[in-house]
């Protein structure tokens, strides 16, 4: 870094890149932090030291953290359960956790987790985002749940068309979703801004112009709105609501942290991430954020590609976007009081919509149909009950229809010369196919010597040993010659009471 630096080409590009950032942060931290019911502030105080501390740590150059509408459903959840000063407390111990899971070289395992399972997490995240927002855009309360949320849409639809301020803010909303999907469709020289900050200061100065009556974002300074957690809180974190939480936001956070690591690694040539370290950066940002009182921090792949593709090279551009957060929020704190809120829900219902890959779905139903059924299941198990409960759902079909898929076994049954039968088994021999393979065995005649060739299965696992032992005493019980069992290549199998010794089953076989 410190070499790159001494070249003023890389200087002069990365404190480019930084003001590119700072503009597609500065309405990002803001809307995440009001749809998660915690003052605007503290979203700032986030994306500040996720450029401040994070940025300065190893892991991965180029990527950039701060506050996640992927946690806004989690967050908000967190706060109306808990209250912001538990909040605090949750994100502290999350960041621990993140420590130490990166001290104990943990960053490389979450690689391993199924891609459907977090595609499926982030567009669930992605539609409760939505729904919730869409109420925000109509300056109306929304309901709590998936379920009542979308329970909940038709009597919005009705209070739109009938009540004079619930369709102006949304107008005004739906003005933003407008501006932020015809953005990237403009000549290259407009686009220089960032989208979202576009939208949001057309939003604002529309609202500013026609003095329109809507709700805008209450400012109380920077100061003001960090609080940190007392020992009481702490306190709080011994139920078991709280340490589902707790996992939910180290499981979530790191995942997607990482996930957007090795996105951002694709987008360029530069030093690659070292994953426990990132993991680390990550976990001291989030004990730093709890401390605060502020809002949970991830690597954020918008901000990030914003980053490389503004040509940065160096941390430095992550390190001074947190310098310029710290000084908007320090000098023009009023400058966020004018935002409409209905602007700010706009950003967050297009941010959600990026979050469900409706482009995917089709080609993965196509090729991979295991995983797109994954996929639905996960965002619809976000969707109806939370967040934890949703991931850990989608956790468990991977492993499910993974094991299923690596134990292929087939059953294979000839008779010899004499009255011999030889049933073959190959594949993986394991509980999940456990039922198929007695049901076969339980089929042949108990009046003929049986020999069951087990040297073409890879695996054999305990519950299938068993289970065969002691169908062959049942079949031995029948007066018949002992059942001969050939063991696998790859390790042998014990000798089975069935049939005795090794000696004691050639003898009857011969």
């Amino acid at each position: 870094m410190f070499t790159l630096l001494k070249d003023k080409t890389v200087v002069r590009r990365d404190i480019l890149a930084s003001l590119v950032v700072f503009l597609v942060a500065l309405p990002l931290c803001v809307g995440v932090a009001v749809a998660s019911g915690v003052p605007a502030e503290l979203g700032l105080v986030t994306g500040i030291v996720g450029g401040l501390v994070v940025g300065f740590l190893p892991g991965s150059a180029l990527q950039v953290s701060g506050p996640a509408a992927g946690l806004t459903v989690l967050v908000y959840e967190a706060v109306q359960e808990f209250g912001l000063g538990v909040l605090g407390a949750i994100v502290l111990v999350s960041g621990l956790l993140q420590l130490a899971l990166g001290a104990f070289g943990f960053g490389r395992w979450f690689r391993a987790i199924s891609v459907a399972v977090v595609q499926g997490m982030l567009a669930g995240i992605g539609l409760v985002l939505v729904l919730g927002q869409v109420y925000a855009m109509a300056d109306t309360a929304q309901p709590s749940g998936g379920p009542g949320k979308i329970a909940g849409l038709p009597g919005l639809v009705g209070d739109i068309f009938t009540n004079g301020t619930a369709l102006t803010a949304f107008a005004i909303g739906a003005g933003t979703i407008a501006v932020l999907v015809l953005w990237p469709k403009l000549p290259a020289r407009v686009r220089v801004v960032p989208g979202p900050l576009a939208a949001v200061a057309l939003a604002t100065g529309v609202t500013l112009l026609l003095d329109l009556s809507i709700a805008k974002v209450e400012v109380k300074g920077l100061l003001e709105s960090i609080s940190p957690p007392g020992l009481g809180e702490f306190g709080e974190l011994a139920s078991v609501a709280a340490i589902g939480s707790v996992l939910a936001f180290t499981l979530i956070a790191s995942a997607e942290s990482l996930f957007s690591a090795a996105a951002v690694d694709r987008m360029h040539d530069g030093p690659r991430t070292d994953y426990n370290k990132e993991l680390m950066a990550q976990g001291v940002g989030n004990t730093i954020c709890g401390a605060l009182g502020a809002l949970p921090m991830t690597a954020v792949i918008v901000r990030s590609a914003a980053n490389v593709q503004a040509g940065a090279r160096t941390p430095l551009s992550r390190i001074l976007h947190g310098l310029w957060l710290l000084l908007f929020a320090a000098l023009l704190p009023a400058a966020i009081g004018i935002i409409p809120l209905a602007a700010l829900a706009g950003v967050l219902v297009h941010a959600g919509c990026k979050l469900v890959p409706f482009k995917d779905i089709v080609p993965l139903w196509r090729e991979h149909r295991g995983e797109a059924i994954i996929l639905g299941i996960t965002a619809v198990a976000v969707l109806v009950t939370n967040l934890f409960e949703g991931v850990i759902l989608g956790l468990l079909l991977a492993v499910v229809k993974t094991a299923w898929e690596i134990s292929h076994l087939h059953v294979d049954v000839h008779e010899l010369t004499g009255g011999r039968m030889v049933v073959s088994v190959t594949g993986n021999a394991t509980f999940l196919r456990l039922p198929r393979i007695m049901e076969q065995l339980e089929e042949l005649p108990k009046d003929r010597p049986i020999e069951l060739d087990l040297s073409g299965v890879r695996h054999l696992d305990h519950a299938c040993r068993i289970s065969l032992e002691n169908w062959a005493l049942r079949h031995n019980d029948a007066e018949t010659e002992p059942v001969k069992m050939l063991p696998p290549l790859a390790a042998s199998v014990p000798e089975t009471a069935a049939a005795g010794s090794e000696n004691d089953s050639r003898a009857g076989a011969s």
